[in-house]
C-alpha cells in the first residue's frame, strides 16, 4: 500500500510531490495544518478537525480553498488510494506562492498539501506502564490556539525531551501548566480532572474535547483552569491527550513520581472509554 501525496487538487506519486520555493509556507511559515487519524480506515472526528482547520485559516485571513464537503471527498479518496486501515492524514494550507514580502500579496491562491501515511500506534506496554516527561519554559507566540506551522518552539521542546530521555515536554508559562509540545495535559487531584482552559495560550485538541466529554459521561468532575507546576507534581494522576496519543498516563515529571508511579484509575477509565469509542 502506498503513501499518498496530494497537491492543489491532484493526487500524485510521493516522489513527485513538490511546492515552489516562493511558497509563503516555506518562506514565512504562513500556513496552517491539521492531523487526522483513522480507525479501521475511518477518519476519526473529521468534521471537528476540518472545522478547526477552517478556523485557523480564517484567523490568518487565508481564504478556504475547499468546502467541508469537498475536503471530506478528498480525504476519503486519498484513504481509498492508500488503503491503510490505520493512517495519519496531514493537511496543510499556505497563503500561496508570491514574491518574498512580509505583507500579504495582493493576489494569491492558497497552496493545499495533503499526505496520507501508515500510522504505527504506541506500544501496548507504554500505555500500561505510562510515560515520563520533563518541563520547559513555554517560548511560543501569543496565539497558540491557531494551529499554524510555526512550530520552532515545539521543535526545541521536543529536543529537550529527547535530551532528557523522556516521552514529552510539558510547557510552563509564568509558573502555570499550559500543555505539552505535542499534547494537551490533564491532572487529577481528589477525583477532579483539571486542564488548561481554551484560549490563546493553548491549542485545544480535538482529542481533548472528546476526552472531557467522556469524563462528563462518567460523572467525573472537570475544572478547566490553569494549575501550578507544584500542583502538577503533587497530582494523583497526570495524563496526556492527542490525536496519536489518545489517553496516555504520565508517571514521572522532572524525575518526580506522580501518584503511585503507575497510570491511575481515572486515566485507565478514560483510556478504556476511548478504546470502546474507537474500537
Amino acid at each position: 500500500m502506498p503513501d499518498i501525496a496530494f497537491i492543489n487538487g491532484r493526487f500524485i506519486p510521493w516522489e513527485e510531490a513538490t511546492v515552489s520555493i516562493d511558497d509563503r509556507g516555506f518562506q514565512f511559515g504562513d500556513a496552517v495544518y491539521e492531523v487526522i487519524r483513522t480507525y479501521r480506515g475511518i477518519p476519526f472526528q473529521l468534521g471537528a478537525h476540518l472545522a478547526r482547520l477552517e478556523r485557523s485559516a480564517k484567523e490568518l485571513f487565508i481564504p478556504p480553498p475547499y468546502s467541508k464537503t469537498q475536503w471530506m471527498q478528498w480525504v476519503q479518496q486519498g484513504l481509498s488510494l492508500a488503503g491503510y486501515q490505520e493512517a495519519k492524514v496531514y493537511i496543510q494550507i499556505t497563503r500561496g506562492v508570491a514574491p518574498r514580502e512580509h505583507s500579504f500579496p495582493s493576489e494569491t491562491c492558497p497552496t493545499v498539501v495533503m499526505t496520507i501515511r501508515a500510522l504505527q500506534g504506541l506500544p501496548a506496554e507504554m500505555r500500561q506502564t505510562g510515560v515520563t516527561a520533563c518541563t520547559w519554559e513555554d517560548l511560543r507566540w501569543g496565539r497558540c490556539d491557531i494551529k499554524s506551522v510555526n512550530l520552532l518552539a515545539n521543535v526545541l521542546a521536543r529536543e529537550e525531551a529527547k535530551k532528557a530521555r523522556v516521552f514529552e515536554t510539558i510547557l510552563i508559562r509564568d509558573g502555570l501548566v499550559m500543555e505539552g509540545a505535542l499534547s494537551n495535559v490533564m491532572a487529577v487531584q481528589g477525583g477532579v480532572v483539571m486542564t488548561a482552559p481554551e484560549g490563546p495560550r493553548i491549542l485545544s485538541g480535538v482529542t481533548r474535547t472528546v476526552v472531557l466529554d467522556l469524563a462528563k459521561k462518567e460523572e467525573i468532575p472537570i475544572e478547566e483552569r490553569f494549575i501550578s507546576l507544584e500542583s502538577l507534581y503533587s497530582a494523583n494522576e497526570v495524563f496526556l491527550t492527542g490525536t496519536t496519543l489518545e489517553v496516555l498516563g504520565v508517571v514521572r515529571i522532572d524525575g518526580k513520581t506522580i501518584g503511585s508511579g503507575q497510570p491511575g484509575p481515572i486515566t485507565k477509565a478514560l483510556a478504556a472509554r476511548w478504546a470502546l469509542l474507537t474500537g
